[in-house]
């Protein structure tokens, strides 16, 4: 009997072991925050207006609490299994409304990228001549 209860803890102990259930199962891609694209900070500007910068980034995650002469931009991409990675924006304004300076932490990933896919888009072109066309 205590022979039959070791073995079956074993049993279910190495087969929880060897488990890969967890990236059997499908997980979208979780964009959260604001989505920043690299093609509308390029566009960002010194000297530009509140409502500028809010019209080409959208709301700010987080204004600042004290004034508003700071805004952040918070961009966070969780594609499947992978780590997440987050891209901040900070937009500095002075007094008058207009942007002082502004911070990307990190580049953001390129949209015009190509993905790397190891499926055969295009069958090879194996065409026989046919016998009167002998020269091709």
């Amino acid at each position: 009997m205590k022979i039959k209860s070791i073995l079956t803890a074993l049993f279910v102990l190495g087969l929880s072991a060897c488990s890969t259930v967890e990236k059997v199962v499908y997980r979208i891609d979780v964009p959260q925050g604001n989505y920043l694209e690299e093609a509308s900070v390029k566009q960002l500007q010194t000297g530009m207006t509140k409502q500028q910068v809010q019209y080409l980034l959208g709301t700010p995650v987080l204004k600042d609490p004290f004034g508003t002469s700071t805004w952040h931009y918070v961009f966070l991409q969780q594609k499947g299994y992978e780590t997440p990675e987050q891209h901040t924006l900070v937009v500095n304004f002075d007094k008058n409304g207009r942007v002082t300076n502004y911070d990307l932490d990190k580049p953001l990933p390129d949209a015009n990228k190509e993905v790397l896919n190891n499926a055969i888009i295009e069958a090879p072109t194996t065409e026989k001549p046919s016998w009167w066309q002998f020269w091709k």
